[in-house]
């Protein structure tokens, strides 16, 4: 095997050290994007003895990565679309995500009733379910049910009655896709990949008309550099054509941009038992889950040509997600005042003529650029890591044809994510429960403790540490201790370097606890600010994109984004 591992480290305090380490050496592998995919390849490439960097532009995970449906689906609804390979595929996979982080993926019954007039009947679900357990390997206990009209009602009262005849039960994944992506980041510079955020790529570098590597431009203080790598992977999501663009390759396929929004409610004004997916009148699939005493709905599917960086919620949006939910439970007239929060996300998906966006296949595809660029585009969360192998074989393909380097075989299968060094799926619940049992010693309520179990995995020592270590450090900001130590954590471990890094994407609040934002802000960001040493401007523009972010996730645009033709 090539190359020597050497752990580095997630810290938004080393971030100087880190951007010496990116200058001061050639690479073997250069990953432009800090989504799940880049996450998945920087891991797989550290892992096989490949000198590998990543850049993100944001913060990890912003983008498309932490504004998902955050489910790592089994590939059901691409039955309908008979895409036999991709269910099988990700039904495999989401097994393997699910056993590497127990603690950002749970398992979840969900019903999907089945109504008269419905494009797959009772009997064509039934089948349909039995095909798509045998070809995504479900386990025993988790394989499909199907319910009489009374035993889907007695499970969901408030089902839509009419036309009603029946249910099925399948399990999919429930999973925290901004702390996944995060945790296959520490994972991947763990195993020795030199990872940055908010460092912008803004031209390629050339030798002998071949990429060579990239400048760059930090977001946070404008600092320029140069990464120098013998491969570069653009793995930048709705990005991707804009650096295609710069490096004068873009012709052929194309993405086309897809938004998706998801609203959020309180349970006890949507107060399901369950998670629920079901058909609406104009054919989309429509989830319902319940998460932390919330219930979030979605998603949309309709074209996008604005702000990639921000994508908005429209009335539009709202108004057809409330029909939905209407739709099949008309007892629960909802408005737009119930809605605590939302959010909105892109899918990036490989442009097909003549196919409407929700026909649109989502498998992955790899292009070359004469100039030696790989980039990836497509896929689903569900597949981040089988897209990794993917696209690591072939670089490793052609390190051993141009230079007779032979780097490890993929070994990604059977290796825990950070966070997942539990023993798998089924010793989770004993690490659980003897985690949450020192988190109450520590001072900490049961609800409390295994809160924060389930989100930092075996990384739950460090953070009790710092709980430890800093009561009185967190009684001077007017912090609960176990706040403080989840924002140094955040900062030290995570590379959190602004407000909305922390709220956002290393706590998910933003989304599903909102008022719990609200409350807290201030003193969190007077924590980051004296950990981080703001400029008084640089307080001031976080603490205003914070405000903004909250506004935008509770207040709709008024005007639709025009559609991509």
């Amino acid at each position: 095997m090539e190359g020597q591992k050497l752990t580095t480290s997630l810290s938004s305090l080393k971030r100087k050290d880190t951007l010496a380490r990116l200058q001061a050496e050639e690479f073997d592998l250069l990953i432009i994007g800090g989504g799940i995919t880049g996450a998945g390849i920087a891991l797989d490439a550290a892992n096989r003895g490949m000198r590998t960097a990543l850049v993100e532009m944001q913060d990890f995970a912003a983008g498309t990565s932490s504004r998902s449906s955050k489910m790592i689906h089994g590939g059901l609804r691409y039955l309908k679309k008979f895409e036999v390979k991709l269910v099988s595929q990700v039904g495999r996979e989401r097994a393997i995500v699910y056993e590497n982080g127990p603690h950002v993926t749970t398992p979840e019954w969900m019903i999907l009733p089945i109504y008269e007039g419905a494009e797959f009947g009772k009997f064509l679900t039934s089948v349909g379910l039995r095909v798509y357990d045998s070809l995504a390997g479900v386990k025993k206990t988790e394989r499909r049910k199907m319910l009489s009209r009374d035993e889907t009602l007695r499970l969901e009262p408030k089902f839509k009655q009419e036309g009603l005849l029946g249910g099925g039960m399948f399990v999919e994944y429930r999973s925290d896709d901004a702390r996944l992506t995060i945790e296959v980041m520490k994972e991947a510079a763990a195993q020795g990949a030199t990872v940055i955020n908010y460092t912008k790529v803004t031209n390629f570098i050339y030798k002998d008309d071949k990429a060579a590597g990239v400048e760059t431009v930090d977001q946070l203080n404008g600092q320029t550099s140069r990464i120098y790598a013998k491969k570069i992977i653009n793995a930048a999501g709705p990005w991707v054509d804009t650096l295609r663009e710069k490096d004068h390759s873009l012709g052929g396929k194309h993405l086309l941009l897809t938004k998706g929004i998801h609203l959020v409610f309180d349970q006890s004004v949507l107060p399901l038992k369950q998670s629920v997916y079901f058909d609406t009148p104009d054919g989309r699939m429509i989830l319902m889950i319940p998460r932390n005493g919330k219930m979030y709905v979605g998603t949309t599917d309709t074209a996008y040509n604005g702000d990639y960086a921000h994508p908005r919620i429209t009335d539009e949006d709202i108004d057809y997600i409330l029909q939905a939910i209407q739709f099949i439970f008309p007892e629960w007239p909802l408005s737009a005042s119930d809605i605590e929060s939302s959010w909105a996300g892109l899918r990036p998906l490989i442009h097909q003529t003549d196919k409407g966006t929700s026909e649109i296949s989502r498998k992955d595809e790899v292009w070359e650029s004469p100039s030696g660029l790989l980039t990836i585009a497509g896929g689903k969360l569900t597949g981040y890591r089988k897209m990794a192998e993917t696209i690591v074989d072939l670089v490793a393909e052609k390190f051993e044809q141009e230079e007779h380097k032979r780097f490890s075989p993929c070994e990604t299968k059977q290796l825990p994510i950070s966070g997942g060094h539990v023993g798998g799926s089924k010793n989770f619940n004993v690490f659980l429960k003897i985690k949450t049992a020192e988190g109450v010693k520590l001072g900490l309520s049961a609800e409390r403790a295994q809160m924060l179990v389930r989100k930092y995995g075996s990384n739950i020592d460090q953070v009790y540490n710092y709980l430890q270590a800093n009561e009185e450090k967190a009684k001077k900001y007017g912090l609960p201790a176990d706040i403080y130590a989840q924002v140094l954590y955040a900062v030290t471990d995570e590379a959190a370097c602004t407000p909305i890094d922390f709220f956002a994407r290393r706590t998910g609040a933003l989304l599903f606890d909102i008022d719990w934002v609200r409350e807290w802000k201030s003193p969190v960001i007077e924590v980051m600010n004296d950990m981080l040493s703001w400029t008084s401007e640089q307080k001031e523009q976080f603490t205003a994109d914070l405000e903004k972010r909250l506004h935008e996730a509770t207040v709709p645009m008024q005007e639709a984004v025009p559609a991509a033709e």
